[in-house]
């Protein structure tokens, strides 16, 4: 089972969310890619997030996180002991997002929504100071990130399989070359 998480006013409609279930679709695998809209509450997030993966047998789950996603999928697998690829992810996300507070709208719908103040401490909740198992873990970086830095991620998960892309950008627009590789540490390809 794969659970993608979007990032920060993505959605299930991303470019990499798009390209890995078109994968698991030519793979005959669809119904193991779960691709959540998640609410703009990072509570509210991660509560979707473990209903959606309850049961399932942590040696048969990965999360796929990109930006905020990857910042959720580090913490779930923490908890769940489960494997997470990290996509461009935020490391301290509630410093970057503080000055996103109030009315602003999803990338792939303009659809409007409120990022309350309460959710950058809500953020705190979910913060990992550092991974453990990093062998449970795979990187994937752009050095030409233009919204966060690709050092932070190195060092972050230092330890992990980690690949880092030379320039690129946030939303790593080469991604279907990468992801046959994401999806095999998943386990799939």
């Amino acid at each position: 089972m794969i659970l993608y998480l979007h990032g920060f006013r993505s959605s299930p409609l991303s470019m990499k969310s798009r390209l890995t279930s078109e994968r698991m679709a030519q793979l005959g695998r669809s119904a193991e890619f779960i691709a959540p809209q998640l609410p703009a509450s990072p509570k509210q997030a991660m509560e979707l997030a473990e209903n959606l993966v309850r049961g399932v047998p942590p040696e048969q789950l990965t999360i796929i996180g990109s930006s905020l996603g990857g910042y959720y999928a580090t913490w779930l697998a923490e908890k769940l002991g489960c494997k997470a690829v990290l996509l461009n992810p935020a490391i301290v996300p509630r410093l970057d997002l503080d000055k996103h507070v109030g009315m602003t709208s999803e990338y792939h719908s303009d659809k409007p929504f409120e990022f309350k103040r309460e959710y950058i401490d809500e953020l705190r909740a979910f913060e990992v100071e550092r991974i453990t198992m990093p062998g449970r873990y795979f990187l994937l970086a752009a050095t030409g990130d233009e919204v966060l830095d690709y050092r932070d991620m190195v060092k972050h998960y230092e330890g992990a399989r980690q690949h880092v892309i030379e320039g690129s950008d946030h939303a790593i627009s080469e991604y279907a070359q990468y992801v046959d590789s994401v999806l095999a540490f998943c386990g799939v390809a």
